[in-house]
């Protein structure tokens, strides 16, 4: 999402192909076996904290750096029931810069909610189609530059490289740019998990990230990159929607829906497939935005004027609705919890319902609601 844009300019992409089958891959992308990695990272298509258990991300979006004074958004989104938090940064190409301090705080203050921490360079948000857009590579110099903010966090931090890096012009190039940023980050020793926005305003009509995503998961010596797609206007059925995700999990590559809403200038979006989707194939979510979207845009505000108290509509449709954050959300063990990470059911805890979790390994739990069969009971 780029804030001052107040319409969505999409194309119409090729008709997309039917539902696949859902069922888990047992191996990565091409048989290729992921590289050790350290913090959270990414095994057989799937992320994880450091420790070793699977996490889901449900959270927010939250527009820090147009909104520097708003300090206590973060708590707000944690005390949603939220596991992750994205926070829009700027490397200062468009928007002030945001410094190392400023990353060091706003890790801190992600550490203090418990919440993990995907933090994103805003400045590059439709390059090619946009003149004032920056590159993938302005991105990179600047997280070398805040390096020092960034190291010894890989248990909490997820570095989202750049947001929706090519608009609709040029976006062919997205897979090189994508290779030669996640190259020059590794070789300047961030070795953090990676997070890559689509292009196409992040939307990927084109299905360039789609069809491109496992070389570009290979190209990373840590084989630790997740894949983010956007969902807005261009996902507005069900049988899109699920198209969509079901790919990236047939095909054993990480994936989360970076941002989404339930409405938007450029088509309706489905909320309800997108949310029903990511729960039943365990794929992170993160709702665009908490508060302060303009240019036309205010109804993606989640609460109204940063006030926690005073949800808006579609805040309320993604905290507390079906498959909503309240609901599905398993907080990150890192921090102590039990967890379960596996966005509403599996591995222990207890579910809103007031049941117990199904176990890993022996349950059946279908809708994620804790309410299966265990070892036939």
């Amino acid at each position: 999402m780029n804030k001052p844009r107040s319409t969505w300019l999409t194309a119409a992409g090729a008709a997309l192909a039917g539902l696949a089958g859902l069922l888990l891959p047992v191996l990565g992308p091409a048989g290729e076996a992921e590289a050790a990695a350290t913090g959270i990272h990414v095994a057989q298509g799937r992320v994880y904290e450091a420790n070793g258990n699977e996490f889901v991300m449900r959270g927010v979006n939250h527009a820090h750096t147009w909104y520097p004074e708003q300090t206590g958004a973060i708590a707000d989104i944690a005390a949603t029931g939220a596991n992750t938090v994205r926070v829009v940064l700027s490397s200062g190409d468009r928007w002030t810069k945001t410094s190392a301090s400023e990353v060091s705080s706003l890790i801190a203050q992600c550490r203090t909610s418990k919440l993990i921490c995907v933090l994103e360079v805003h400045d590059t948000t439709g390059y090619g189609e946009d003149g004032a857009a920056a590159s993938l590579d302005k991105a990179v110099d600047y997280w070398i530059g805040v390096k020092s903010a960034l190291q010894g966090q890989e248990d909490y931090v997820v570095v989202n490289i750049g947001n929706e890096p090519f608009g609709n012009s040029g976006y062919t190039a997205w897979t090189n740019a994508t290779k030669n940023a996640i190259g020059r980050l590794r070789g300047a020793g961030i070795g953090h998990a990676l997070m890559v926005d689509a292009p196409n305003w992040g939307q990927d009509w084109s299905h360039t990230m789609r069809d491109n995503a496992a070389s570009v998961f290979v190209a990373d010596p840590h084989r630790n990159t997740i894949f983010s797609i956007h969902m807005y206007g261009v996902y507005d059925t069900a049988a899109e929607v699920q198209s969509y995700l079901g790919h990236f999990v047939n095909s054993g590559l990480p994936l989360v829906v970076g941002e989404f809403g339930d409405q938007h200038s450029d088509g309706n979006p489905d909320e309800n497939a997108i949310m029903a989707t990511a729960q039943s194939l365990k794929i992170g979510y993160l709702g665009w935005s908490w508060s302060g979207n303009g240019s036309g845009v205010e109804y993606l505000d989640m609460v109204n004027g940063f006030d926690a108290d005073s949800l808006t509509t579609w805040g309320n449709r993604l905290i507390h609705g079906a498959n909503g954050i309240a609901a599905t959300s398993k907080p990150a063990t890192v921090y102590g919890g039990t967890g379960g990470g596996d966005g509403g059911g599996g591995t222990g805890g207890t579910a809103p319902n007031g049941y117990p979790y199904c176990a890993a390994g022996s349950a059946s739990d279908p809708d994620g609601d804790g309410w299966g069969w265990e070892n036939s009971t």
